[in-house]
């Protein structure tokens, strides 16, 4: 159920002569949380977080405090969403068995990332182990250059045999990470394709 607390004299809920209907959302571990605030009020619902599906305590908790308002969905100017959930997920090793690609000759990229340390003179540090065990990380012949520009086209059957080896290791999710995509992802996207369709 709602609970509507009054509004702190801090927090200003206008932007310009409108007053906005705001909703924030923020899935935790446990509880879901929920807050709406409407003209001079802030509504507020907590629910137990549906882990197999967390999109529907936020719904729970969005139409309990609109109900609250007699406010419905389309009244809402402004949605906010934050989540613990993938920062749980990594620090507790629990996500989907995954996989990565990425560009031949980058397969512990991962491990070797910047090559920085918590303690540069320490060389006994133990880093973290990477999400991805070495043995789901694979590589293709592709390569783009700082510019976009295709330097070595992509090989599709490297990736068809790759997509196979998924399937035997029965792989749930999988990362595609090439160099210089942020340029262009027409590799990565290419990938993504053929993964999807083997």
């Amino acid at each position: 159920m709602a609970r509507c607390v009054p509004k702190p004299e801090s927090i200003a809920l206008t932007n310009g002569p409108k007053p906005q209907t705001r909703v924030s959302t923020d899935i935790g571990g446990t509880f879901t949380d929920v807050v709406l605030a409407f003209n001079d009020r802030l509504v507020t619902s907590k629910m137990l977080t549906t882990t197999d599906a967390p999109e529907l305590a936020v719904i729970d908790g969005v139409r309990s405090v609109l109900a609250d308002t007699g406010l419905g969905f389309a009244d809402i100017d402004v949605f906010l969403h934050g989540t613990t959930l993938a920062t749980n997920a990594i620090i507790e090793r629990k996500g989907a068995h995954t996989a990565l690609i990425t560009t031949e000759g980058f397969r512990d990229i991962l491990e070797i990332a910047d090559e920085s340390r918590y303690d540069q003179y320490d060389v006994f540090i133990t880093k973290p182990e990477p999400l991805v065990p070495r043995a789901l990380r694979f590589t293709v012949p592709e390569r783009m250059d700082v510019n976009g520009d295709i330097a070595l086209a992509l090989d599709e059957a490297a990736v068809s045999a790759v997509a196979h080896a998924l399937n035997r290791a029965k792989v749930e999710a999988v990362a595609v990470v090439f160099l210089h995509s942020y340029v262009n992802p027409s590799h990565e996207q290419r990938v993504g394709a053929i993964v999807r369709e083997i």
